[in-house]
């Protein structure tokens, strides 16, 4: 026979699970950075991506010094490939991941990228997007409205270009701008101006304006000149 329960106090007991769901959501966003960290995984981006599979481990380690990183990587290639892992806190683990891709000729798909960061943000607060690449081939008024809803739920996108395309910055100035994020350029193939970058963007996921600012390093000004104008 099943059980009578009484309506008033399943209604209740509901909202006390959704309270606690809640509480654990706000409670689990606190104690450890979430970072979308997102690549271009084109044939252009080869030489990088070798880059940013030792680069990667940097990141958790500089952000365990604030507290923690749980990381998520996306990336494009190919024929409309866009993919993304589960969240990580592993940096051996993720550096495996990255190193099992090949890069393939493709089309960029930074739109598809920022849609995923706002799905994803809506399930639990994401901290920062980090986005790396070289080109853009979409249209930009499309690309920079998802960016918008990214920035209008906290997100931050930290946009890097490799490279000196003036098209590529102009939409990747205003990808960082509605999001109050920020923009900046390395050379190719210098592995230190981007490991500095990545860096302080992991700092950034875990401890928030304070622990950049308590970084005083060069890319950390670099960063704070921007999302704190």
């Amino acid at each position: 026979m099943p059980d009578i329960v009484n309506r008033g106090d399943t209604a209740a007991a509901r909202g006390e699970v959704d309270a606690f769901l809640a509480d654990l959501k706000k409670k689990t966003a606190s104690v450890r950075g979430r970072l979308i960290f997102a690549l271009d995984a084109t044939a252009s981006r080869e030489a990088t991506w070798d880059t940013a599979c030792v680069l990667q481990a940097d990141m958790f380690r500089e952000a365990a010094s604030a507290g923690g990183l749980d990381l998520q990587l996306v990336y494009y290639r190919g024929l409309g490939e866009c993919k993304a892992s589960g969240w990580i806190s592993d940096p051996r683990r993720l550096g495996k991941i990255m190193s099992s891709i090949m890069c393939r000729t493709g089309e960029t798909q930074i739109g598809r990228v920022l849609a995923h960061a706002v799905k994803e943000t809506r399930l639990l607060p994401v901290s920062a997007l980090v986005f790396v690449g070289d080109a853009f081939e979409e249209q930009a008024d499309e690309v920079v409205l998802a960016a918008a809803e990214l920035g209008r739920l906290g997100v931050r996108a930290f946009m890097f270009q490799e490279g000196d395309n003036r098209k590529v910055e102009r939409v990747f100035r205003e990808i960082a701008d509605v999001t109050k994020g920020a923009y900046c350029r390395f050379d190719p193939g210098a592995a230190h101006q981007l490991r500095e970058l990545l860096k302080a963007v992991a700092v950034f996921a875990v401890g928030g304006v304070a622990a950049l600012t308590a970084r005083k390093d060069a890319a950390s000004t670099k960063l704070l000149g921007q999302i704190k104008g």
